[in-house]
């Protein structure tokens, strides 16, 4: 492991507040100046399942979790098993020795269930016993333990204080200073990915977010529902996905800057509004977040097996925009941008991403003033048609109340908007699509949309979450490459990606079928020497994925 780099894994039933535990050593490591990358596991199950928190920090940007750990903290005996082999050189696991039963075990056993049932709910205390274990191991004291907790554990303070601090003593005999953390220079804040995904849209002029839960975009709706009044943000939960998207383009027909979350078979439910979308050339914002599929699928695991269902959604032939972040701060911004195209352009945009970056935290250095600001055309004054044909295929908008007549239709028609089956109209409507669709393409050209991390070796193509994990992987390795990012895959930049048809480049993803690498074959020309793959429903291990690289760099 990297000079510097610490790894924490806490692990434990479903209700035991694991992923707490995640997040208050985040916000630890981050008080501390350092830089963090936080992520969970999960089962689609309320109480009981296998939970699991993996939080890896170090003093330079870190863009992956590693799973082999400093300190493993396991808070049943399932916990053990599944971790007990996770340890980096040197590592340090602790065990709830109420859990274990009779027999020798690897560690250092701490009762936890015996300290926490001295208090009130004493499941949803062990994790904390997990942080004050931590703090214990990193060489922190009573007084960071209560600093800590009064901004992390302040409901029933006092008894979190009590339990903590009887865990801490406990485990220090055992597992006290033995790491030393350096401090970095300033503490960043801590954002995950859905909710840097819903503050771009409100920096960009998000007015309405409309979304049924669905995993791994629900967090979203949690996140900025709880924020609604703060923001001034209208928040619905409709009765299924396709009321959602239907509301969706009902506010915007008003002026709402609207914005939908769903995840593939949410999305699924939504595509003949979506197509609707794109007949009758209404701007919106779709939060894609893929999960392992098809159908139901896992519904709390990691892939990125809906990229070609992103692109070609709906019925009919429409422009539409498609993008996939690198990082969390990438996706703040990236969803300001989207939701500003959409409205000039008055198409779909798609913000695709996956479980691994919705729901991971990681720390940022983000300057909000950096977001665009969505402003569409908007009608001038005169006699108004709504699909009045334009060089660039676009119309300026009108929005009610108006004496004008402003239709917005799912038919072809005529420039006011009224149906036609003209063929001669119809042939121009087509027309006005693909004019749009070249004016978004130019529009894209003037734009940063592709990432290139490395300016010598082997050139590696891959895009959205799985850029963290390749870029942390060389970071780990010390080998160079060459990553090239697609941030947009609709239009695809290919005249941004650089890459020559004799280069052959390695393409890393996750889909079993290798659905990114037909795209850049379909779009550039060029076939993939190597295609690495990785379709467990688990995101690429940064040290995993540099044995890979080593075979074929």
């Amino acid at each position: 492991m990297e000079k510097g780099f610490f790894t924490f894994i806490v692990g434990g039933k479903a209700g035991e507040g694991v992923k707490k535990a995640g997040q208050a050593a985040a916000a630890l490591f981050s008080g501390m100046g350092r830089h963090v990358f936080q992520s969970d596991e999960y089962e689609s199950l309320i109480k009981g399942g296998h939970n699991f928190s993996a939080v890896t920090t170090g003093l330079r940007q870190v863009t992956g979790t590693y799973l082999r750990a400093d300190l493993v903290v396991c808070l049943d005996k399932r916990s053990y098993d599944i971790h007990k082999d996770h340890l980096a050189p040197g590592g340090v696991l602790v065990h709830n020795s109420d859990a274990m039963g009779p027999g020798s075990w690897k560690g250092a056993g701490i009762p936890l269930t015996s300290s926490a049932k001295k208090f009130p709910n004493p499941e949803l205390r062990m994790g904390l016993g997990a942080v004050a274990a931590l703090m214990a191991a990193i060489g922190l004291d009573r007084s960071d333990v209560m600093k800590l907790l009064k901004e992390e554990y302040a409901r029933d303070l006092e008894s979190n204080l009590q339990f903590a601090l009887a865990v801490h003593e406990l485990a220090s005999p055992h597992v006290g200073r033995r790491f030393k953390l350096e401090r970095g220079e300033r503490k960043r804040p801590l954002l995950f990915g859905n909710q840097a995904i819903v503050l771009g849209a409100y920096l960009g002029g998000l007015d309405a977010y409309f979304a049924y839960p669905m995993t791994p975009s629900s967090s979203a709706l949690h996140y900025i529902a709880g924020k609604a009044r703060e923001l001034g943000v209208t928040v619905v939960h409709p009765e299924s996905e396709i009321a959602v998207m239907n509301m969706a383009l009902g506010a915007a027909f008003t002026g709402a800057r609207s914005m939908i979350g769903t995840a593939g078979g949410g999305f699924g439910l939504m595509v003949e509004a979506l197509s609707m979308a794109g007949m009758a050339e209404v701007p919106v914002l779709a939060l894609l977040s893929s999960r392992v599929g098809p159908s139901t699928g896992a519904a709390t695991l990691h892939e990125q097996s809906d990229l070609r269902f992103a692109l070609g959604a709906g019925h009919g032939e429409f422009p539409r925009l498609v993008a996939s972040p690198g990082t969390v701060k990438e996706a703040m911004f990236l969803s300001a941008e989207l939701l500003d195209l959409a409205w000039q352009f008055q198409v779909p945009a798609i913000l695709l991403t996956e479980k691994h970056l919705s729901e991971s935290t990681m720390t940022v250095d983000i300057d909000p003033s950096e977001a665009a600001w969505s402003q569409p055309a908007v009608h001038a004054g005169g006699e108004y048609k709504r699909y009045r044909i334009t060089d660039d295929g676009v119309t300026p908008l009108l929005f009610p109340p108006t004496k004008e007549l402003n239709k917005w239709t799912s038919h072809m028609c005529d420039e006011t908007g009224l149906v036609s089956e003209d063929p001669g109209m119809i042939t121009q409507m087509h027309e006005k699509f693909i004019r749009k669709g070249n004016a978004l393409r130019e529009r894209l050209q003037a734009m940063h949309t592709v990432n290139t991390f490395g300016n010598e070796g082997r050139v590696i193509l891959t895009y959205g979450s799985t850029t963290m994990a390749v870029v942390e992987a060389l970071r780990f390795s010390g080998r160079k490459a060459r990553v090239v990012q697609p941030i947009y895959l609709e239009p695809f930049p290919d005249w941004a990606m650089g890459c020559q048809a004799d280069e052959r480049p390695i393409v890393v993803e996750q889909s079993s079928t290798g659905m990114f690498a037909r795209l850049v074959e379909d779009r550039l020309g060029v076939e993939p020497e190597t295609v690495i793959k990785k379709y467990d429903g688990r995101p690429f291990d940064p040290e995993e994925l540099a044995a890979s690289l080593k075979e074929v760099l």
